[in-house]
């Protein structure tokens, strides 16, 4: 069934790479998006880049109507009161430092409307270390997406201790009306639920690489090749529960205690820089520097073949 369109007005401040893919998301919807950055450039040229993003989504089937449509709710501005002026949401994708976010937090929350509700697309800050001591600190919450949003539909909702119940249920229903995925985090903690097990796989594959187990790329393997294909439709827990006759429990009882032996073992990574300067090299064997961009565009299409693939899925399964 077709969704009804939305029709809210959304703020974008930052055009970078996850502002963009933000005002994707919105835009889709059915959203008036005013998308606004501190650097000229980067609104002049937004614009271009939206439109291959957009047309990349029709290609794979993924909006119902043409590019153009779609881009034309997107509409860069020259001031960030222009562009939080009658907006019900405004999703900030400012550089990633506490200043920064207390600095333009401070400042949406004196032009923004009072109910308007004010997300940060922040990766590890919490609410609380922005947003404390402002007058409308009830309606900041982090609304975390994961690169690009409008092709991996998670968003972690974080709020603060503060943050209000309202403008939390506002926030999981406008990102949930737009196509997205969103989850709550019922207390603060840095890194939020994705990057800290994010965070966990990236430990363990750096110390087995450390201690020479394997490859880089092997242990790419094992999750592209592996886990990956079952994580792409359920999760770790889900996966437990069918992995034994009996369920959770069972896989528990069978397998518990050699996770628990492992878990001992396994220790935080440094980081070294020696280190990651031979996972690069192993990196740059593979794919070359000037390759990224190209290579991140693949990721790209590839995802939204797997986006469609569900998509067709979910239809059969319904």
């Amino acid at each position: 069934m077709k969704k009804t369109p939305m029709n809210e007005r959304i703020a974008i401040v930052g055009a970078g790479l996850i502002g963009r893919a933000w005002a994707i998301v919105f835009a889709r919807a059915g959203c008036q998006v005013r998308l606004y950055d501190a650097d000229p450039h980067a609104l002049a040229t937004c614009l271009q880049l939206l439109l291959e993003n957009i047309s990349d989504l029709a290609h794979h089937g993924l909006i119902d109507e043409t590019p153009v449509e779609v881009l034309a709710r997107i509409t860069p501005v020259p001031t960030l009161a222009e562009a939080v002026d009658g907006a019900v949401l405004v999703q900030e994708n400012i550089r990633e430092t506490v200043e920064a976010k207390r600095a333009i937090f401070a400042e949406l929350d004196q032009m923004a409307a009072p109910g308007t509700i004010l997300a940060s697309s922040t990766s590890w800050l919490m609410a609380s270390e922005f947003s404390e001591g402002l007058p409308g600190r009830h309606r900041i919450m982090v609304g975390h997406p994961v690169n690009p949003p409008y092709l991996v539909p998670l968003v972690e909702i974080a709020p603060a201790s503060w943050t209000s119940t309202e403008a939390v249920q506002r926030a999981h229903e406008l990102y949930s009306r737009a196509g997205q995925s969103p989850v709550l985090l019922k207390k603060e903690i840095t890194g939020f639920l994705l990057n800290r097990i994010q965070g966990a796989v990236l430990n363990e594959a750096l110390n087995l690489y450390a201690d020479g187990y394997a490859s880089v790329q092997d242990l790419d393997k094992v999750l592209k090749d592996g886990l990956g294909l079952r994580w792409s439709f359920m999760g770790p827990f889900e996966t437990i529960d069918l992995n034994a006759p009996k369920g959770v429990i069972d896989y528990a009882q069978r397998y518990g205690p050699t996770y628990r032996s492992v878990a001992q073992a396994q220790l935080p990574n440094e980081w070294d820089p020696a280190l990651l300067a031979r996972v690069e090299a192993e990196r740059r064997t593979e794919l070359s520097a000037p390759q990224l961009a190209e290579r991140a565009r693949w990721r790209d299409n590839r995802l939204m073949a797997l986006v469609a693939h569900k998509r067709q899925q979910a239809g059969n399964d319904s």
